[in-house]
């Protein structure tokens, strides 16, 4: 374009435009939008010539599907010797050339690289990099062409296919839409206006290019400015007419140069359309002054919001890749010592949360506590049952006369009430292994998320250690009811109790047996309230010391036995998810830190 196109702007463009070129660079488009243009348009749309035009080179051309991978078309406009050049990438392919004619064969194939031969499509980028004094700057991504009927070798949802891949760009806020119309055709039919509208219903952030007029039909003129008057379907960014090479103008080697001479002569002589050269709504010099403008204008609104996206996103992956820990070194003598200070942080996160320090989501302590309040209150609901003592104990009267009362008789009172307690206690043994295990494996898969031999070597131990513990508390507990089987406390406790129970004064030196003073069934509810206020806390304790405390005690003497093993490499063994995991997350924090890096500069610059 000689200079021409670059006249009309200002300077500072173009760092704008490197700066997000370098951010898609290092693939920051992977985790989030970049401002960008794509190019949609139908087949046979004129939408290749219109690329061509504006890149100054012919890119591949034909029936069916041209384009079959999104092409990132960054153009560069030079100075200083340089005539033109260009480099291919995609994957980890670089290719460089010099000269113009080799574009369309290197697109062609790197497409069937990505793509296969044929005719599929792939959403795998290419980038095609064009440095010359004769372009504008300007960077653009075209997108397949709308297939509406698949062609011989093409699947039968290629249409859908190829609408999906479009979607994934045009539906983005951070997207300018460039769609491609040829003047000939119904403007409201065509599929390509159809998805813009889909995605950006008011037209903010969509420019259209009609092609073609040169096949117009007669008397259609005034239609077609209507159009490009925004009359019609009305668009916030505008329309473009141009009118690019043909391919007779190809076939006769007419070259980029003559083709614009003739497109500016074909809208100077035309009697409805030379109106738009004096408008900026026409040729295609115009239309890479407006894009250029779009671009950088876009860019420059979307960079605060760019630039905090990437500041977020680089403390969440940060903060991500903590759980992610750098993995065990490959020789055996930092395994093993990689494993001992694993083993050592495993250890004192069981001992913060059995000391109650490890304030975690559903505290254990919260939940043990819950647990022995129910049981409390228990205890408490089975204290109201001795008024049918009379009943009772006319039915196990011995030999004893009328009247007088049977130790014996009162102790198996007791006992059977006491008795009764026995399996709400076991039930709430093993509520509390449950408990236990559940908060332990909990440390576990935090602690060792990354290493599943490590992690169901040490479920096993905590499942087998709780076993063995909660046998021993069962015994414990089977030991303590048999205690209570004795019927024995202090006398000064028995008395203070029977006092609040009566509600009078007993000492010592009486006999509240025999005084009318005090009931029977209100000596059995005395003795039974110490058995409840001794049995609330015993259970609880025993049941906390040899299930938790114990416990804890018992897996860090088993866990420091695993250090005794010939290769604790094995044990370190890494789910493969988890390295591919961990080297994604290094791989995007390089990256969000070299797009934080490269808009530091440019906002300090």
């Amino acid at each position: 374009m000689k200079g021409e196109v670059h006249s009309y702007l200002e300077e500072s463009i173009r760092p704008y435009i490197d700066l997000i070129d370098t951010l898609r660079s290092v693939g920051i488009q992977k985790d989030l939008a970049l401002p960008t243009i794509a190019v949609i348009g139908d087949q046979s749309s004129g939408k290749s010539s219109v690329l061509e035009a504006l890149s100054g080179v012919a890119l591949p051309r034909g029936s069916g599907i041209v384009t079959r991978c999104p092409l990132e078309l960054r153009l560069k406009k030079v100075t200083g010797g340089v005539s033109w050049k260009a480099v291919l990438s995609y994957r980890k392919k670089r290719i460089e050339f010099v000269d113009p004619s080799f574009v369309a064969e290197h697109v062609e194939a790197a497409q069937n690289e990505l793509a296969g031969k044929g005719v599929g499509i792939c959403d795998e980028l290419i980038t095609l990099e064009v440095m010359s004094p004769d372009v504008c700057d300007l960077t653009l991504i075209d997108l397949p062409g709308i297939a509406r009927v698949p062609v011989k070798g093409q699947p039968e949802d290629i249409g859908n296919q190829i609408k999906r891949l479009i979607m994934k760009f045009v539906e983005k806020p951070e997207t300018i839409n460039l769609v491609v119309v040829p003047c000939n055709t119904d403007i409201a039919t065509t599929e390509a206006l159809k998805m813009a509208q889909e995605v950006d219903p008011e037209g903010k952030r969509t420019v259209a290019i009609l092609t073609k007029p040169d096949l117009i039909d007669k008397r259609t003129e005034k239609n077609i400015l209507d159009i490009v008057h925004n009359k019609v379907i009305p668009l916030r960014k505008g329309y473009v007419m141009v009118k690019c090479r043909g391919q007779q103008q190809i076939d006769e080697n007419i070259s980029l140069e003559e083709a614009k001479q003739m497109e500016r002569d074909f809208f100077q002589n035309h009697d409805y359309f030379r109106c738009l050269l004096n408008e900026d709504k026409a040729t295609i010099k115009c239309l890479a002054v407006k894009l250029t403008q779009n671009l950088v204008d876009h860019i420059k609104k979307s960079l605060p919001q760019l630039n905090e996206q990437i500041t977020n996103r680089l403390w969440d992956v940060s903060e991500e890749l903590k759980e992610y820990e750098a993995g065990p070194p490959e020789d055996l003598k930092g395994a093993k010592q990689f494993l001992i200070e694993s083993i050592k942080r495993f250890s004192d996160q069981i001992n913060f949360l059995s000391s109650g320090e490890l304030m975690s989501e559903g505290n254990l302590y919260a939940k043990l506590r819950a647990e022995f309040k129910k049981w409390s209150d228990h205890l408490n609901s089975t204290k109201t049952s001795f008024s049918n003592t009379k009943e009772l104990s006319q039915n196990n009267r011995g030999r004893e006369l009328f009247g007088f009362s049977s130790y014996r008789l009162f102790e198996m009172f007791l006992q059977k009430h006491v008795a009764n307690l026995k399996k709400p206690s076991i039930d709430l043994l093993n509520t509390v292994k449950e408990i236990i295990i559940s908060q332990f494996i909990d440390v576990v898969s935090r602690c060792f998320r990354n290493y599943p031999v490590l992690q169901n070597l040490t479920k096993d131990k905590i499942h087998n250690i709780q076993s063995n513990q909660q046998e021993k508390t069962k015994k414990r507990i089977t030991e303590q009811f048999e205690m209570e089987n004795m019927i024995y406390t202090q006398d000064p406790i028995y008395l203070k109790i029977l006092n609040e129970v009566t509600n009078e004064t007993f000492s010592e030196d009486q006999l509240p047996i025999f005084d009318k003073k005090c009931k029977y069934s209100q000596m059995l509810e005395a003795y039974y309230e110490i058995v409840v206020q001794r049995m609330a806390n015993q259970l609880p304790m025993m049941i906390s010391f040899f299930m938790l405390k114990e416990t804890t005690q018992l897996l860090y003497t088993d866990m420091l036995s695993l250090l005794e093993k010939p290769d604790v490499r094995d044990l370190l063994f890494e789910d493969s998810d988890v390295s591919i995991k961990r080297n994604d997350l290094r791989a995007r924090l390089k990256r969000l830190s070299t797009a934080q890096e490269a808009i530091s500069t440019f906002c300090t610059d």
